[in-house]
């Protein structure tokens, strides 16, 4: 990963850790199906209206808008209004890490290298050692409801996955925004039958009042910094790597949460949450450190760049054959498996073999 992209996931973590106080201001105000509902709201209208959908397929699309949108904070608002902490909240949620590794082996068929598996373990360890000190301060319901966001989370990670390499070079923002059209409608009914159809709407009008304006700016926070902004760049790193790479990069996000927490909400974290929090740092970077972009070979960047590339052994051995053929004897005849060595060493003696290695390499 490169160093820019680096900073963009860590501005990502940065927003995504304090988001966390964000909704805990905006739950105090408002009830959890009907303020997920609000987040997208706001931003799915201007999508519609203004921003061209991607070229994808709806129903990556939907999987990306379900996953992340409907589930995750459908279970992780409900999790946080009945009692999950701040902080731990911000590390349970983080089990989307673990779930998109193996999601994205076993639907997308991503290969981990040994270092990405060892840094990964090493994080879930850290957050296994944050967590055993802090379950105690959560009861078993919330945790499982913050699990099942976490899972949600994957599969929207998925969808997005799905979604860029079906349209590479897309504008990622531009899908970001599109998915904030899917949980809007599905999140109001659930308020509607499972909150009320009125408790929404008479909570929404209580934020402006001197005493609900924090909800308002907690909503804008979640609506345009979380998912404008955190959850495009997000996207964007998505479309660059494999779901196994860029997933890792959340098990920071709760070293920020439980940091914002004690500053602002005084949860104060224990010794063994901050050692746990130095795990997760070293065993995220050494999972993101371990993933690169596979190299284009040369013929591949000749083409790219709109050159003709070498000739092939197949292409050098087919051009001896069409110019020795005499007029009227046929097609050339095919060349046996010597003839397609001997061209494979005399292409890497002139130039480069495919993979780009020197000649001397080829030679061997």
């Amino acid at each position: 990963m490169t160093s820019r992209d680096r900073l963009l996931a860590a501005t990502v973590v940065l927003l995504w850790g304090v988001n966390f106080l964000a909704i805990r201001v905006g739950l105090d105000h408002l009830p959890p199906f009907f303020f997920a509902a609000l987040r997208f709201a706001v931003i799915a209208l201007p999508a519609v209206l203004f921003i061209p959908r991607p070229r994808v397929r709806m129903r990556w699309i939907l999987l990306y808008g379900t996953g992340f949108g409907i589930l995750q904070f459908a279970f992780l608002f409900t999790a946080m209004r009945i009692g999950m902490p701040t902080g731990l909240a911000s590390l349970v949620l983080q089990s989307s890490a673990p779930f998109t590794v193996v999601l994205g082996a076993l639907l997308l068929r991503e290969r981990l290298r040994p270092v990405q598996v060892a840094g990964l373990l090493v994080a879930v360890a850290g957050m296994a050692l944050i967590g055993w000190n802090q379950f105690a301060h959560a009861a078993l319901l919330p945790v499982l409801l913050t699990l099942a966001a976490g899972f949600g989370w994957a599969l929207g990670n998925i969808g997005a996955r799905r979604a860029s390499v079906e349209a590479p070079g897309s504008n990622p923002l531009h899908l970001t925004l599109w998915i904030t059209t899917v949980p809007v409608l599905p999140l109001l009914a659930i308020s509607a039958l499972w909150e009320g159809p009125t408790a929404g709407v008479e909570a929404l009008r209580d934020t402006f009042t001197a005493d609900g304006w924090p909800a308002l700016m907690a909503l804008g926070y979640t609506a345009v910094l979380a998912t404008v902004v955190g959850s495009g760049m997000w996207t964007y790193l998505m479309s660059r790597y494999p779901a196994g790479t860029v997933a890792p990069l959340s098990l920071l996000v709760p070293v920020v949460g439980f940091t914002a927490a004690w500053m602002f909400l005084g949860e104060t974290p224990a010794p063994a949450t901050l050692i746990g929090g130095a795990v997760v740092i070293a065993g995220a970077f050494a999972a993101t450190a371990g993933a690169r972009k596979p190299a284009a070979s040369r013929r591949d960047a000749l083409v790219a760049a709109g050159n003709t590339p070498l000739p092939g052994p197949e292409d050098l051995v087919a051009q001896q054959g069409a110019v020795s053929a005499p007029p009227g004897a046929g097609p050339a005849p095919k060349p046996d498996a010597s003839a397609l060595r001997y061209s494979g060493r005399v292409t890497g003696a002139v130039g480069a073999t495919d993979s780009g290695r020197p000649a001397e390499h080829a030679l061997r």
